[in-house]
């Protein structure tokens, strides 16, 4: 990652976020509710492209499907509609929360004071302590 060298200590700088983190604001979620396309569609695999093991696994998944030779060394396992696919484990839906802002001491490299998170109740506070925050700086660049 890219990052400009910072001028200064990580403890002269704060980070705002916006945030919705996984564990709180999703839930697992099935193929249908997530309109997976290889749920609606159905999807394929090529058998040359798998070991012995995931062969095996895709094959005894318990997942309709049909094994069609192509050509010489081209073979597909062709999975039907209608069925989870095998990234079904990793679906989510995002739930009714609003998300949380956060103001914390530091930046990239850490919170060397190790002070606690701020959390906002409501945007428009975190916009205000952002805003407040920018002027403070403009303020302390023009003295000098």
């Amino acid at each position: 990652m890219n990052r400009i060298q910072p001028q200064m200590g990580a403890e002269a700088y704060k980070t705002y976020s916006i945030v919705a983190p996984a564990s709180s604001h999703f839930r697992k979620a099935t193929c249908a509710e997530t309109d997976c396309p290889d749920y609606l569609n159905g999807w394929r695999v090529r058998v040359e492209g798998l070991d012995e093991e995931l062969l095996h696994a895709a094959k005894t998944s318990g997942r309709r499907f049909v094994e069609m030779p192509i050509a010489a060394g081209e073979t597909w396992l062709h999975f039907e509609a209608g069925q989870p696919c095998f990234r079904a484990g990793e679906h989510r839906l995002r739930l009714d929360k609003p998300e949380l802002y956060l103001v914390r001491d530091g930046d990239h490299r850490g919170n060397p004071r190790r002070t606690k998170t701020r959390m906002h109740q409501k945007p428009e506070f975190w916009v205000e302590d952002f805003g407040e925050h920018q002027q403070n700086i403009a303020d302390q660049i023009e003295r000098g």
